[in-house]
């Protein structure tokens, strides 16, 4: 994959970057994956608004992706390389040998006609699955389960990663994007490899249109709102927030707060917290 800039045509072409989308190989989706899919832009049941700037935005296709990867001991044939909507890395199709057909996360240097493998033991190359426990240490691996049989929920998206640095007893230590150092059960499934589309954080929107396209409406500082509407409000021209700290709209603090829970379950299992 690569980055194409486009020439400064109109003021909404200056200074924007599009993915030249060379990797894909086909543009309609595998009919029987993919079902429509609700977006709630940021409405809870009553319709009131519970998280503000999402609206709008192109309609999008659900395409069924296979984290799970539970497909095990028959082996599956990459067919296509394709775009998904709903994320910021690629999706492959793929064919196993009873005739299933799936869609799984892309793994960088994953090409079209190559073979992978759901298994306990299965070899170390990418788009392979198989448990903690039997991953080299050193390895590179992504969509990593957080419970057994939970199906994948770590280092999902494009170019993310999760390093396996040391097994002891039931629990196996990795070092997550966020430099979080932590344990897992050493029966939770990862795939071999990096996470595809390494360069999409690179490209650059170039113009507000396009970000209202990926259902992001306009935000509004709050220090331009009146005194009623937000803390940061009210003053005559440019003046400070006048308060001690930056505030939410609702009064509580901002920029910097932890909002993890102080005795969470799991506090127990991260070693090294992610930097800050």
């Amino acid at each position: 994959m690569a980055i194409r800039f486009l020439r400064a045509m109109t003021p909404g072409t200056r200074n924007r970057s599009v993915s030249d989308q060379k990797d894909i190989s086909q543009k309609n989706p595998e009919k029987n994956l993919t079902y429509s899919l609700h977006r709630a832009k940021g409405r809870n049941n009553r319709g009131v608004i519970t998280c503000r700037h999402r609206g709008g935005g192109h309609k999008r296709l659900y395409r069924e992706i296979d984290f799970q990867r539970d497909k095990t001991g028959v082996k599956g044939k990459v067919l296509t390389i394709e775009y998904d909507p709903n994320r910021n890395s690629r999706i492959a199709l793929v064919r196993y040998q009873d005739g299933e057909k799936r869609y799984i996360l892309h793994s960088r240097g994953l090409s079209i006609g190559d073979t992978i493998l759901s298994d306990i033991d299965v070899p170390i190359q990418a788009g392979n699955a198989l448990p903690l426990r039997n991953v080299p240490l050193g390895t590179s691996v992504h969509n990593v389960e957080f419970h057994p049989g939970a199906g994948g929920q770590l280092a999902r998206s494009a170019g993310a990663m999760v390093e396996v640095l040391a097994k002891e007893g039931d629990f196996v230590t990795i070092r997550l994007p966020s430099k979080e150092i932590r344990l897992v059960s050493r029966n939770c499934w990862a795939t071999i490899g990096q996470v595809g589309h390494i360069e999409a954080y690179n490209v650059i929107l170039g113009k507000a249109g396009r970000t209202r396209w990926l259902g992001r409406r306009p935000t509004v500082r709050g220090s331009v709102m009146n005194p009623v509407d937000h803390p940061h409000g009210g003053g005559e021209g440019r003046c400070p927030i006048g308060r001690s700290r930056p505030l939410t709209p609702w009064g509580k603090p901002a920029l910097g707060q932890l909002t993890r829970k102080a005795k969470k379950y799991s506090d127990k299992l991260i070693l090294r917290k992610r930097k800050k």
